[in-house]
C-alpha cells in the first residue's frame, strides 16, 4: 500500500538513492576516477610540464607549496614518483626540492587513501579472502605503522598499491600518513639530489645518489621476492 503522502516517486527515489550510495556504487566511482585521472596524464603529461614549462615567475615558499599541490594530484593519478622527484630537484636545488617532494607525497598518498577508505572500503573488504591478502590485511590492520614504514623504505613496493592496501585494511589515517612520510624520505631525497646535480653527472654527489637509488632498488626487489616466496610456501 502507498504512502498517500509519499507517493510512487519517492519510493523510486529512495531506492535509487540506496544504490548510487551502495559499496559498489563508489567503488564504480573510484575506478571511473581512477581511469579518468591516468587518461588525463596520458593526455596532457604533467609531469613534464612540472619541469619545463613551470612559470619562471614564481619562486620561494609559494612556488615549493604549489609544486607539492601539483605533485600530490600527479602521483594520486598515478605517476611515477621518481619522475615527480628528479623535477623537483630541478627546479628547486636539493633543501626545497626535498621539502616539495615530501609534502606532495604525503599529499598524494593521503589523497589516495581517503579515496579508498570512503569510495571502495565497504566493497573490497569483504572479498579479503586467501592467503596472500589475508596476511597482507592482518598485517597492515594490527602493525599498520611499521608495515607502511618498511613498505615505503623499499621502493619494489608500487606507491599506488600500497595505499590502497592500507585503506582497505583497518589502519589509522595518521600513523599511515607519518610512516608514508618517513618511509619515503631517504629515496626522494636520493632522487631529489640526483635532479639537483643532474648537469654535473661526473660529480661524487650525483654519483653517491645514483647509487644510493640502485642499491635500494636491488634491496627493494630482494626483500619483495623474499616476501612473495614466504605467502608462497606457508
Amino acid at each position: 500500500m502507498l504512502d498517500p503522502v509519499s507517493g510512487p516517486h519517492d519510493g523510486l527515489a529512495l531506492r535509487c538513492g540506496r544504490a548510487l550510495l551502495s559499496p559498489w556504487a563508489r567503488l564504480v566511482l573510484l575506478a571511473l576516477l581512477l581511469l579518468s585521472a591516468v587518461c588525463a596524464v596520458l593526455a596532457y603529461k604533467p609531469h613534464r610540464l612540472l619541469a619545463t614549462g613551470w612559470p619562471p615567475q614564481l619562486s620561494g615558499g609559494a612556488a615549493v607549496l604549489l609544486f607539492a599541490v601539483c605533485y600530490g594530484l600527479c602521483t594520486a593519478a598515478l605517476v611515477p614518483r621518481p619522475l615527480l622527484n628528479l623535477a623537483a630537484g630541478v627546479l628547486f636545488g636539493a633543501p626545497g626540492g626535498l621539502a616539495a617532494a615530501i609534502a606532495g607525497t604525503v599529499i598524494g598518498a593521503g589523497a589516495s587513501f581517503a579515496l579508498g577508505r570512503v569510495l571502495g572500503q565497504g566493497a573490497l573488504r569483504p572479498l579479503v579472502r586467501g592467503r596472500w591478502l589475508e596476511a597482507a590485511d592482518g598485517q597492515l590492520s594490527r602493525h599498520g605503522f611499521r608495515t607502511v614504514l618498511a613498505l615505503r623504505l623499499f621502493p619494489g613496493f608500487p606507491f599506488a598499491a600500497v595505499n590502497y592496501c592500507a585503506a582497505v585494511s583497518r589502519m589509522g589515517y595518521a600513523p599511515f600518513l607519518l610512516a608514508t612520510a618517513l618511509g619515503t624520505l631517504p629515496n626522494t631525497a636520493a632522487y631529489v639530489i640526483a635532479g639537483s646535480t643532474a648537469t654535473s653527472p661526473d660529480s661524487p654527489i650525483f654519483l653517491a645518489a645514483t647509487g644510493f637509488i640502485v642499491v635500494s632498488a636491488l634491496i627493494g626487489a630482494a626483500v619483495a621476492w623474499r616476501k612473495r616466496h614466504r605467502l608462497g610456501t606457508s
